[in-house]
């Protein structure tokens, strides 16, 4: 469902966010797996209960406006949808890992690539899926 209740959320914010995730799975890569945690705990926040509520967000924000280095508002919608996607493949890594699996690395490296779009490039690939999504399949009214 397209999330228009949920405040708008600054571009460079979440560009910002996305370079912590960048870094945290490059740290779950060459430091521990266990890393991964983080970008779990931040998806199922910010993915399943907004933006607007997650502490760290907060943070980076009032940071962020404080400097005037917000950038452009955008709909939080989609970034909601992009971090339930990093929850759920940085909890799928973390759970392979803690069954023993070389797999996780395979999760991890996903997210370094699709992180690196997003904060390099502000290119999220998540979000234009969820886009196109609902241009193909527009909301009924009503």
């Amino acid at each position: 469902m397209l999330r228009f209740d949920v405040p708008q959320v600054w571009s460079n914010v979440i560009r910002w966010e996305a370079f912590i995730n960048f870094s945290m799975c490059w740290m779950a890569l060459l430091v521990s797996p266990w890393a991964l945690a983080i970008p779990v705990v931040q998806g199922f926040i910010r993915g399943f209960i907004g933006h607007h509520r997650c502490p760290l967000h907060a943070v980076w924000k009032r940071l962020f406006e404080a400097r005037n280095w917000g950038g452009k508002k955008e709909n939080a919608g989609a970034k909601m949808f992009a971090n339930k996607i990093l929850f759920v493949a940085s909890s799928a890594g973390l759970l392979l890992f803690a069954a023993g699996s070389a797999l996780w690395k395979i999760p991890c490296v996903v997210l370094i690539v699709f992180s690196f779009m997003e904060w390099a490039l502000s290119f999220c690939a998540a979000c234009w899926a969820y886009g196109l999504w609902y241009q193909r399949f527009p909301p009924k009214a009503g």
